[in-house]
């Protein structure tokens, strides 16, 4: 993983880690688009498209909602309950899984330098190794590039581990 200093932002598809003032690690990503904030934010919150790049909800959507989200591109999927914390469309989504502790994502989208610039904010309990979870975000939000921008999508996971997981310090599985 990338070091960093607290204040640094990711200049590259990379998750950063660092660690705040009370220990816990943030894990963050950046992804930037030509198309507008509404076209990302669809991308983030419409069934169908969400179903394409990481997987599906179904619950209230509005802040306080809860409901079930799976992620049906994994192995094996697996539903977990989810809490919408904040949903300001199109600029801000947070969301807690009340199963997992402390599991908290706060996406914000916003328009720097005139393209769509998705930030996406994931801390965790200090000591907590978050490696495979950067993997497993960077892999979703090449996804989600995708789906944004009209590029491919990555190849399967074994292929993108085997490409990605030494920038992380993680070997592709035998």
């Amino acid at each position: 993983m990338t070091a960093a200093q607290p204040r640094d932002v990711p200049t590259d598809r990379r998750g950063v880690v660092t660690e705040e003032p009370d220990g816990r690690l943030r894990l963050e990503f950046r992804r930037a688009w030509g198309q507008g904030p509404d076209e990302v934010w669809a991308a983030l919150t419409e069934p169908g498209r969400l179903a394409r790049w990481i997987g599906s909800y179904d619950g209230e959507r509005a802040p306080g909602g809860s409901g079930t989200f799976t992620m049906t591109h994994e192995a094996e999927p697996a539903a977990e309950a989810l809490r919408i914390v904040e949903c300001d469309p199109p600029r801000r989504l947070v969301v807690e899984w009340p199963d997992q502790e402390g599991w908290r994502v706060e996406v914000a989208v916003t328009v720097e330098s005139g393209r769509s610039t998705l930030h996406l904010v994931q801390r965790f309990a200090a000591g907590t190794d978050v490696t495979d979870v950067a993997l497993g975000w960077h892999w979703y939000l090449d996804k989600l590039d995708a789906e944004v921008g009209g590029r491919p999508a990555p190849a399967g996971w074994d292929a993108f581990l085997a490409e990605t997981g030494p920038a992380y310090g993680r070997a592709p599985e035998a």
